[in-house]
């Protein structure tokens, strides 16, 4: 099932992706829902941000040649992490699929993509096993990282360089049937591609972070965790388009603008 928000009569409400229409629901997939009568060509709806999360998790170092490349640019030698770590992202970061991406005016050229896959929390959760952990997880979307490198290195919260308004693409919508052994990530960039990895070559899976986090935190309905990206990410500019494709569950597509310009 693909679970889309978008606007409707200048609200927000969810919808069922049938084909190219849209099936508008009353409730949500959260709290429970009943179809209605009410279709929509997709073609013709505002999508809005798939959810709005009550906590924005990302992980980060979670790809091997991330860590390397990451690592090889301060001249250090490469540690992989010893267990699944989490972070958080900021709600004021988030735009949906085809808004603009706004680098700061006084950001330097190194602004830069991460494609992620995005596990969206359905039930509440805590102390769940690795076996158990994805029973938690409703579905899949795509993020996109944005991060301003030079920021990162000097901020000591990166409060700049991974949550700047607009810095936290996510879409387009939520699929629940996801095979993530099968799927690709594909990072494009005007159309061409930029690179490609294998989504589940992770270094802690899906379940071993939600498991681990769980062990601490509960997990609610709507709460998000990004999983992090892969290889060496290039810098965008003022008039690219940047488009992150994760087989299985569709593209996140969003242009870049400088501001100023």
């Amino acid at each position: 099932m693909r679970w889309i928000r978008y606007e409707a009569e200048g609200q927000p409400v969810y919808g069922i992706v049938e084909g190219d229409m849209v099936t508008a629901v009353r409730g949500d997939p959260f709290a429970g829902y009943e179809k209605t009568t009410t279709l929509r060509p997709l073609s013709s709806v505002k999508l809005l941000v798939p959810v709005e999360p009550r906590t924005f998790y990302c992980a980060g170092l979670n790809y091997a040649e991330h860590v390397i490349e990451a690592a090889k640019k301060r001249g250090e030698e490469p540690k992989l992490p010893e267990a699944a770590d989490i972070g958080y992202r900021a709600n004021n970061a988030l735009i949906a699929n085809g808004e603009p991406i706004v680098i700061p005016s006084d950001a330097t050229e190194r602004v830069q993509y991460e494609g992620e896959l995005v596990a969206v929390i359905g039930k509440k959760a805590k102390h769940l096993s690795e076996n158990d952990a994805l029973s938690c997880v409703l579905g899949w979307t795509i993020g996109n990282d944005m991060s301003e490198r030079t920021w990162q290195t000097g901020d000591r919260t990166m409060w700049r360089a991974k949550n700047t308004d607009t810095f936290k693409p996510m879409g387009p919508w939520i699929e629940t049937d996801f095979d993530l052994d099968a799927a690709q990530t594909i990072i494009r960039v005007n159309g061409g591609e930029r690179f490609r990895f294998k989504t589940n070559s992770m270094i802690f899976g899906p379940a071993t972070f939600i498991s681990r986090m769980s062990q601490y935190l509960t997990l609610y309905p709507g709460d998000v965790v990004w999983m992090g990206t892969e290889g060496a990410p290039e810098n965008l500019k003022h008039g690219d388009t940047v488009e992150i494709e994760i087989t299985g569950i569709g593209t996140l597509r969003n242009p870049v603008v400088r501001e100023g310009r």
